[in-house]
């Protein structure tokens, strides 16, 4: 079992920046992809952002050039860092564990933008 718990949530108003952190422990391992995926109040989780053990990433269209994420696999964390945040980015935010067909999640962090 692998237990993510995620933490820097928040109001924030538009075009400002947030950072979204996500601790794992459990039974880990560095081979997990690690991600970030949205969901916004009548709609479907999306994903917003992956990255895999060797670094390489993968965006939405929707967040390219505004969020960037990263880890540190000796820390076991995964930190999405959200900059010129606009209104629509506003969704409970999940961090996701993935190691092929086993998918672990947290209990979600709410992001809010607005003035």
């Amino acid at each position: 079992q692998v237990q993510l718990v995620e933490s820097g949530g928040g109001l924030v108003q538009p075009g400002g920046p947030l950072r979204l952190s996500c601790a794992a422990s459990g039974s880990i391992s560095s081979r997990y992809v690690m991600g970030w995926y949205r969901q916004a109040p009548g709609k479907q989780r999306e994903l917003v952002a992956y990255i895999t053990s060797g670094g390489s990433t993968n965006y939405d269209d929707s967040v390219k050039g505004r969020f960037t994420i990263s880890r540190d696999n000796a820390k076991n964390t995964v930190v999405l860092q959200m900059n010129s945040l606009k209104p629509e980015d506003t969704a409970v935010y999940y961090c996701n564990c993935r190691l092929g067909p086993i998918n672990y999640w947290g209990q979600g962090t709410q992001v809010t933008v607005s003035s």
